[in-house]
């Protein structure tokens, strides 16, 4: 079925494309000329403009994650070229899709394209000191591989994205790692695209911000071989295996065999990481944070640091429970005995957009937190459930890893 979509998705976006009949470029010019369109353009304070060419369209409209409730209408001049500003930005990195007709497309004239799970979408970057851990710059810059992990349950390999920091060919020195887990819906190649996690990474680096460390993006689904089916299709779970729930069932025992027995193993074995809980850190979004807290929260003999961002596992039973008697029956003795979970843990970072409506039920664990005296960074970013808040979660987190 994921194919299916993909295939679909395709056909819309060339469907729209081809209404658009001039694609890259404007209308005519006076001297019977083409001129490219300049779509998006950045303008000195904080406005974007964006162009598009659909001379038989009646209406075109932007739809960006900076307002969803209010698609910006576009307006038409007399060559069939749409136009719209927004208002002033906040210096960010803003993802957008035109809608024509109703028809959701691309940006034929903006290179910057983005998949996140099914969807596509364009992205432009609203520059300033603010956001400037986002813009890719001349610094020195570490390498993006895909790697194929044997898997025991799945009995087959799995891919995975790995980052290793600038000079990392050239040299013998061993690095602490980072695991990093993408959300539902997502995949191996969320990270690496919609977080742009090594442009993040090589611009700490360079300012001297992080300790230099392995980031690994594998795919969080146990049971799946590869984004976009590129191996086969996600699979039943094998005997005794079922879908489990969030306070730690048979699924999150299958995601901790799969981390902790196959790919820590094999990253070990293949990169020159450094061994031992001190050198280890697993973080993820959404299903990735329920997926941390039931390996990496559980395992504090194999993990020494925790990144939680936009869990809603704390939501609904959780709350019946409460965060941290949820926390003490995933990992007993977590709550009970303060001392030696600080003791434990190097860092527990916790994060949520304050649009998120996951947002209270972490406000309320970090309070039961700390009225125990259990160290905890809990940080808030504009926005709801979206890229840009695990963005920013990333780069404020990967400063205080192994330290």
């Amino acid at each position: 079925m994921k194919m299916i979509r993909m295939m679909l998705t395709a056909v819309v976006v060339c469907m729209a494309l081809t209404a658009q009949e001039a694609g890259t470029t404007s209308p005519s010019t006076a001297a019977g000329q083409t001129a490219k369109v300049h779509s998006p353009e950045v303008l000195p304070d904080g406005r974007v403009t964006f162009r598009l060419v659909a001379p038989k369209a009646t209406e075109v409209r932007v739809q960006g994650n900076w307002d969803r409730s209010h698609p910006l209408a576009m307006t038409r001049d007399d060559s069939g070229l749409w136009s719209a500003t927004t208002p002033v930005l906040q210096p960010e990195l803003w993802a957008y899709t035109f809608s024509v007709d109703g028809v959701r497309t691309l940006d034929p004239s903006n290179y910057n394209v983005a998949r996140d799970g099914v969807g596509f979408m364009n992205t432009v970057l609203v520059a300033s000191e603010a956001s400037a851990v986002f813009q890719p710059s001349r610094v020195p810059h570490g390498t993006m591989t895909t790697m194929w992990v044997p898997s025991a349950a799945m009995k087959t390999q799995r891919r995975m994205f790995v980052y290793t920091p600038p000079g990392y060919e050239g040299s013998t020195t061993r690095y602490p790692v980072l695991y990093l887990l993408h959300g539902s819906g997502g995949d191996e190649d969320a990270w690496p695209t919609m977080g742009i996690a090594n442009v993040i990474m090589d611009n700490l680096l360079a300012q001297g911000k992080a300790r230099p460390m392995i980031v690994v993006m594998p795919n969080a689904y146990w049971n799946e071989i590869a984004s976009l089916d590129l191996a086969g299709p996600r699979t039943a779970p094998p005997p005794g295996v079922g879908s489990g729930g969030g306070t730690g069932g048979a699924q999150f025992d299958a995601n901790e065999k799969d981390i902790v027995d196959d790919l820590i193993p094999f990253v070990e074995k293949h990169y020159r990481a450094l061994p031992g809980r001190e050198n280890r850190a697993l973080a993820g979004l959404s299903m990735g944070a329920s997926i941390t807290v039931n390996v990496a929260i559980k395992r504090l003999d194999v993990f020494a640091s925790a990144g939680v961002l936009s869990a809603g596992m704390f939501r609904g039973t959780a709350d019946a429970l409460g965060g941290a008697a949820l926390l003490e029956k995933i990992s007993p003795g977590f709550i009970a005995d303060p001392a030696a979970t600080n003791k434990k843990l190097r860092l527990l970072f916790f994060s949520c957009g304050t649009e998120d409506p996951r947002l209270p039920s972490l406000t309320k664990l970090q309070e039961e937190l700390h009225n125990r005296n259990i160290h905890l960074t809990f940080k808030t970013y504009p926005g709801e459930h979206e890229w840009k808040v695990w963005r920013h979660s990333l780069a404020d987190m990967a400063p205080l890893l192994f330290r």
